[in-house]
């Protein structure tokens, strides 16, 4: 979002408010938009995948079990429409959103079947703390020029943050990844290998939060690479307050999912792991690959989600291992 008239004539004069338009003409290069397709990739990688999982899944449980396809394609459906509702997304964006969360919800049911024990608890973990960090200090965030848009989060965007999760939690990748030898003895959770998708929600929730509490409470904070103070909202840089936010988020999610999941000990940490290293992976890419324009945002919050969903795989890994001797 670029700073209004009134805003850009009253910050021209000072040195910061200089620095806040450069970087609001950065963002808004033309080059940028030359990576749109970026975004259309990471659409056409996810919400398809989820939406014939989604079709299948409910033909097989209709004929197994009716209580459970009509309870997972309702809330994902309520939950779109409350998402819209509260313009935290657009029309795309609360589409995608249900497809993905029944997806993951139809991949995590357990008997007896509780709607409350499927992964739809930590997506609303997700979903929650996202809208109220973006809604902290909006003021300011508008002053900066750095707020979200009014009319919520595209389609791109949502399956930006929770394409992975529904991937790695999906059915066939679950089997596939039970049937790998050396993680036979890392299932950490009645749902096998749930940590995985779990830490790319993790992720999700702590990289939105660490960077809109940031903004507002973590006063300048400093590249990654350099460590040099940066303006507020400029890609790669990090913040203690952003930081310990961020972190503080990726539990929540983590222990919600563990809770909701009846997972142990292990799945709780190895989610936490994995989404505070993509925290970090995430302000990486911000600060080489994006701020080069080969990236875009959606394609960083894919990848850092992906990064933390394979760091989880590697602790598993790990433990598989250290079990094994």
């Amino acid at each position: 979002m670029s700073l209004s008239r009134a805003e850009t004539r009253g910050a021209a004069s000072t040195p910061r408010g200089r620095a806040i338009r450069w970087i609001v003409a950065y963002r808004n290069y033309p080059s940028r938009s030359k990576l749109a397709w970026e975004s259309k990739a990471v659409l056409l990688a996810t919400v398809p995948f989820a939406g014939a999982d989604v079709v299948l899944q409910t033909h097989w449980w209709a004929a197994q079990a009716a209580p459970v396809a009509v309870s997972t394609v309702g809330l994902s459906l309520l939950f779109g429409l409350v998402a819209l509702k509260l313009r935290a997304a657009t029309r795309g964006g609360g589409f995608a959103g249900a497809t993905i969360t029944a997806s993951l919800m139809f991949s995590t049911v357990m008997a007896p079947y509780r709607p409350w024990q499927t992964a739809l608890i930590p997506v609303l973990a997700v979903f929650l703390l996202a809208w109220l960090a973006t809604r902290m200090g909006r003021e300011e965030k508008e002053r900066l020029g750095t707020a979200e848009r009014r009319r919520g989060r595209t389609a791109s965007q949502v399956a930006a943050n929770l394409g992975v999760a529904a991937i790695a939690s999906n059915a066939l990748a679950q089997s596939w990844l039970v049937g790998v030898p050396w993680l036979a003895r890392a299932t950490a959770a009645p749902m096998p290998l749930f940590a995985v998708g779990l830490a790319a929600l993790a992720e999700a929730a702590a990289d939105t939060v660490s960077s809109e509490v940031g903004q507002v409470i973590g006063g300048r904070p400093r590249m990654i690479t350099t460590l040099r103070p940066v303006e507020p909202g400029t890609d790669g840089a990090i913040s203690l307050a952003g930081t310990l936010a961020g972190v503080a988020a990726g539990a929540i999610v983590a222990l919600a999912g563990t809770l909701a999941l009846r997972g142990d000990l292990a799945t709780f940490w190895i989610a936490c792991a994995g989404g505070v290293f993509g925290l970090f992976f995430d302000s990486l890419l911000g600060a080489t690959l994006e701020r080069r324009a080969w990236l875009n945002n959606d394609a960083v919050n894919f990848l850092s989600t992906a990064s933390a969903a394979a760091f989880a795989l590697g602790l598993l890994a790990a433990l598989a291992l250290h079990g094994a001797r």
